[in-house]
C-alpha cells in the first residue's frame, strides 16, 4: 500500500502536464517555495543537480581557456545606461536598490539581470595592448529579472547561471568563439543530459539585446513544447564602443575590441525533468545523477548491511554510490528512489546473500537482472552506459517525431493548433509576418539552422519569396 499510496501523489502526465511537473519537483525534493513571491529555495538534492552541472560545464569552459571570476551583484544606473538597447530590452525585468540602510542612494543601483556592463567597465580599464587578448571569462553566480509569471526552475525571479564573457581583437575570433561555446553547450546536453537539440540562429527578433547574433540551442519537451536551453551571443564591437574598450594593436594603432557572451541556467533542471520525466516521478541519466547506484537492503540485517558496505567501500571510485538504511520499508524505499530518478538500484535479501547474488533494477525500463556479487561492478557499469544511451535515444525519437513541414499558412495554423513540437516554415524575413504567426498561434520563432534547409521557395505565412527556413515552435 505504501509504494501506490507514494505513486498515487503524482499527478499523470497526460492528466495535467504542468501539475505533474509541480509534483515531480516538490516530490522529489528538488525546490521549496520561500516567503519571496518568486524566488525559491532549491533544496540538496536539486542543487546536488547542479554542482553535477557544474562541475561537467566549468571542465568544458577551462578546456577552451576560460577562466573563472565574479563581478559585483549591483549595477550602477549610469553603467546600465551606457548601451540604450540593452537596458531598453532588460528595462521591465529589473530590480532596483534606492536606499542604503535608512539614506536614499545618489543613485539608483539594479540588482544585476546580466552583467555585459559590468565586465564593459572592467574591460575598459583592464584592456590596453593586444597583449592582453583574448580575455575568456566566466562566472557563476545568481541573478534576478523580475518575472511575472514564475515556475519553478523554467521561470523564477532568482536563478543561479553562469555567463561568459569574452574580449578579442579581431570579429573573425569573436565569431569563432561565439559558435565554439554554443557546440560546448550543445555537447554537454547530448552526452551528459541525454537530451538532443537543434542549433541555430536568432531572429533579429528574439536575439539578445545588443548582439550583432545570437545563436541557440532549443530542446523539446515531453508535452511537445520547445525549451531555449543555452544561449551564445555575438556583440561585435558594439558594447566597445559604447564602453570606450581599445587596445593598441600590432600596427601601434587603437582598436576596438570585438565581444561575445554566452551562458546557461538552472532551467537546464527543468529540461531534464520535462525530457525524461515519467509518471513515477524523476528519471535522470547516470552521467548527472548525484547517486547513480542506491544499495537497498530487503532486511536490515547485520550480515546484509554489512555485506553492502563492503560492495559501496569498493564501488565509491567507480559509482556516485549510497545506501538506503531508513527505517521504511523495501516498497516505500523502491518507490522512493524511483521518484527521485536514481537510475539503478540494487536490491539485497537474506536469500540472495546466501546464494551471492543481487538484483539489479533500471530505473528506466523497470527491468529487473540477477548478478553475482562478485560481477556487480562491471554489470553495473553496462547496465549505467546502456541506460544513459536509451535515454537519449527515446529523447531523439521523440524530437523527430515532433517535427513538422508547413507549405502554407491554413496548414502551419492547424498544425501549431493540433500537433505539439516544432513545425518547419519558409520565412520572407520581414518582422511583420513573424509577429502575425505569434499573434495567431502564440508560437514563436525558435531558431535558424546553422546549417541551411529549405522545403520551398515562399513564406509560409505571406507567399513572398522566402529567404530563410525557421523552426517555430510553442515555447515556455
Amino acid at each position: 500500500m505504501a509504494e501506490k499510496k507514494l505513486v498515487e501523489q503524482i499527478t499523470s502526465m497526460d492528466e495535467d502536464f504542468a501539475q505533474w511537473y509541480t509534483d515531480v519537483v516538490k516530490k522529489a525534493q528538488l525546490m521549496g517555495y520561500s516567503s519571496v513571491k518568486g524566488f525559491m529555495v532549491i533544496k540538496p538534492y536539486g542543487y546536488a543537480i547542479w554542482e553535477n552541472m557544474q562541475k561537467e560545464l566549468d571542465s568544458k569552459f577551462k578546456e577552451n581557456g576560460v577562466q573563472n571570476v565574479y563581478m559585483p551583484m549591483l549595477i550602477p544606473e549610469s553603467l546600465l545606461q551606457k548601451e540604450k538597447d540593452h537596458v531598453e530590452g532588460f528595462a521591465p525585468e529589473v530590480a532596483w536598490v534606492t536606499h542604503g540602510g535608512e539614506d536614499e542612494l545618489s543613485e539608483r543601483y539594479c540588482v544585476r539581470p546580466t552583467s555585459e556592463t559590468l565586465f564593459c567597465d572592467f574591460y575598459a580599464d583592464d584592456i590596453h595592448s593586444y597583449r592582453d587578448l583574448p580575455k575568456l571569462y566566466n562566472q557563476w553566480c545568481s541573478v534576478v529579472r523580475w518575472e511575472k509569471t514564475t515556475r519553478p526552475f523554467l521561470r523564477s525571479r532568482e536563478f543561479l547561471w553562469q555567463e561568459g564573457h569574452t574580449a578579442h581583437a579581431t570579429a573573425e575570433e569573436a565569431g569563432e568563439f561565439t559558435v565554439r561555446m554554443l557546440d560546448v553547450y550543445a555537447d554537454f546536453f547530448e552526452n551528459i543530459l541525454a537530451i538532443p537539440v537543434l542549433k541555430g540562429r536568432k531572429t533579429d527578433k528574439e536575439k539578445f539585446a545588443g548582439a550583432i547574433e545570437t545563436y541557440t540551442i532549443e530542446s523539446l519537451m515531453h508535452d511537445g513544447k520547445a525549451l531555449q536551453s543555452g544561449t551564445s551571443h555575438n556583440f561585435g564591437d558594439g558594447f566597445a564602443r559604447a564602453f570606450g574598450i581599445q587596445y593598441t594593436d600590432r600596427e601601434n594603432k587603437l582598436s576596438y575590441v570585438h565581444q561575445t557572451s554566452w551562458g546557461t541556467t538552472t532551467r537546464m533542471i527543468g529540461a531534464l525533468i520535462m525530457v525524461h520525466g515519467d509518471d513515477s516521478g524523476l528519471v535522470l541519466p547516470p552521467r548527472i545523477a548525484p547517486t547513480q547506484l542506491m544499495l537497498i537492503p530487503i532486511r536490515t540485517s547485520e550480515e546484509i548491511v554489512t555485506r553492502l558496505r563492503e560492495i559501496k567501500s569498493a564501488l565509491d571510485n567507480t559509482f556516485r554510490v549510497d545506501i538506503d538504511l531508513s527505517d521504511k520499508r523495501p516498497g516505500w524505499k523502491f518507490s522512493e528512489q524511483e521518484m527521485r530518478g536514481i537510475p539503478l538500484r540494487m536490491e539485497l535479501g537474506p536469500r540472495d546473500l546466501e546464494n551471492g547474488v543481487c538484483v539489479l533494477v533500471r530505473r528506466d525500463t523497470k527491468e529487473k537482472v540477477e548478478v553475482s556479487l562478485d560481477e556487480v561492478e562491471d554489470k553495473a557499469g553496462e547496465i549505467l552506459e546502456d541506460i544513459q544511451k536509451n535515454l537519449y535515444e527515446k529523447a531523439k525519437a521523440h524530437l523527430k517525431s515532433h517535427i513538422y513541414d508547413a507549405y502554407d499558412y491554413e496548414q502551419f495554423c492547424e498544425m501549431a493548433e493540433e500537433k505539439p513540437g516544432f513545425i518547419r516554415g519558409m520565412w520572407c524575413g520581414e518582422r511583420e509576418c513573424e509577429d502575425k504567426i505569434k499573434e495567431d498561434t502564440t508560437a514563436t520563432s525558435r531558431l535558424i539552422p546553422l546549417k541551411e534547409e529549405s522545403i520551398g521557395d515562399t513564406c509560409v505565412c505571406c507567399k513572398k519569396p522566402a529567404k530563410k527556413l525557421v523552426y517555430w515552435g510553442k515555447a515556455y
